[in-house]
């Protein structure tokens, strides 16, 4: 860790989340920073209805104890993060000049309070660091005039972290210099999701039980929303066509797919597919130390990275994913630490499945361990740490 002195960071992110508030648990622990989120939404802390999971819960993890926090007020008449005005924080540019923040950490920029924030940060003289994990897998830059306003948009921070190679060709391409770029990865609470934990196992043992699946039976597992940019149904489809006798597919989740899932579900032979409720964050390391495959074969631009990967790899899981997931890059290499279908090839998804399928069980558990190590708080941090050096360099020592 490079920062040479105490940084006094604030972080403005719409809402907590399980990946998010570890990490800065861990920052104020470690990190010489003092540190306040400023949470523009309570979705994740209290109840919500989730569009997409159709079903109301909160994360059962700890998503506010051991760094400084605040909820600031959110105006909007329909609030959440599908709409440019769902996220609308009269006070929060009141709230952010009373904390006096050396430094502002700005996750995203598509809502009305972070377009507020980026006005007042240039108005005061604050330096900027923005994170974000936009990509281009499979669609060409935009347009001249979108391109135009997203460079001059990326040009009011001094710095920018990536979490990986398809972001970092994302702001290169949208004219960030490299020497404002910093790799700070996407990276999951690895004290969770710890394959060494000997009650995950003991759980994943007793599920396994539960549906009846004898230890020679191979599962593949998809978890996550029940959408179809996700792909679940065909997953699914997929995964009957090959029809394997000593493979068992398991969804968890919910969603809109829901009904189709189980209509296709029909066509299995018994115990053959298992489709699950939706599962908590502490529910999740018991399946996928269930699953010998995890499949996240998502399309077009919805999976910016695919934070499920870090969380199965951690567990020792190779995984399955499709090269439009923002990851794969980064984690998935085919054969080695899994396996990738090619958007583009017809019948793809089943032929990568059936690739998997014919590898023997935990031949590559080794190099799935060594690929993740490199993706922890420890490394987040020590790119943010050195985009927050960079950010309070004098103006003009950095290229514009």
């Amino acid at each position: 860790m490079t920062a040479p002195a105490r940084v006094r960071l604030a972080v403005v992110l719409s809402h907590p989340t399980q990946y998010y508030s570890p990490w800065f648990r861990w920052l104020q622990a470690h990190a010489p920073l003092d540190l306040r989120v400023f949470y523009l939404w309570d979705f994740g802390a209290t109840v919500r209805r989730d569009a997409q999971f159709q079903t109301a819960f909160k994360w059962d993890v700890d998503l506010l104890s051991g760094y400084g926090h605040e909820f600031v007020p959110n105006a909007a008449r329909r609030p959440g993060t599908e709409h440019f005005w769902g996220l609308r924080n009269p006070t929060l540019t009141h709230r952010l000049a009373a904390w006096g923040p050396d430094v502002v950490l700005l996750f995203g920029y598509a809502y009305a309070s972070h377009l507020g924030v980026i006005a007042w940060a240039r108005r005061r003289g604050v330096p900027l660091v923005f994170r974000g994990d936009s990509h281009f897998l499979g669609r060409p830059a935009p347009g001249w005039l979108r391109t135009t306003l997203l460079r001059r948009l990326y040009r009011q921070f001094a710095a920018v972290t990536y979490v990986g190679r398809a972001n970092r060709d994302y702001f290169t391409t949208l004219g960030v210099p490299t020497p404002r770029l910093f790799f700070a990865p996407h990276a999951v609470d690895d004290t969770l999701f710890d394959r060494h934990d000997p009650r995950h196992q003991a759980a994943a043992d007793r599920l396994r039980a539960e549906l009846g699946l004898a230890p020679p039976v191979r599962v593949v597992l998809f978890a996550g929303k029940f959408v179809a940019a996700k792909q679940p149904v065909e997953l699914l489809e997929a995964f009957l066509d090959l029809d394997p006798a000593d493979a068992a597919l398991v969804l968890v989740g919910d969603g809109p797919e829901g009904a189709r899932l189980q209509a296709a579900a029909r066509r299995a032979r018994p115990g053959q597919v298992h489709l699950l409720p939706f599962a908590n964050q502490t529910e999740m390391p018991a399946r996928y130390r269930l699953a010998d495959v995890f499949v996240l074969p998502s399309r077009g631009l919805y999976e910016t990275w695919g934070l499920a990967v870090n969380e199965a790899m951690h567990l020792g899981v190779p995984c399955l994913v499709s090269d439009r997931v923002g990851c794969q890059q980064d984690l998935v290499t085919d054969g080695e630490t899994g396996w990738v279908c090619r958007s583009g090839e017809p019948d793809g998804l089943r032929r990568a499945l059936g690739r998997a399928l014919a590898v023997p069980r935990g031949s590559l558990a080794p190099a799935v361990a060594a690929r993740i190590a490199g993706y922890t708080y420890r490394q987040a941090a020590d790119g943010l740490l050195a985009a927050l050096e960079a950010a309070r360099r004098p103006p003009g020592t950095l290229p514009a």
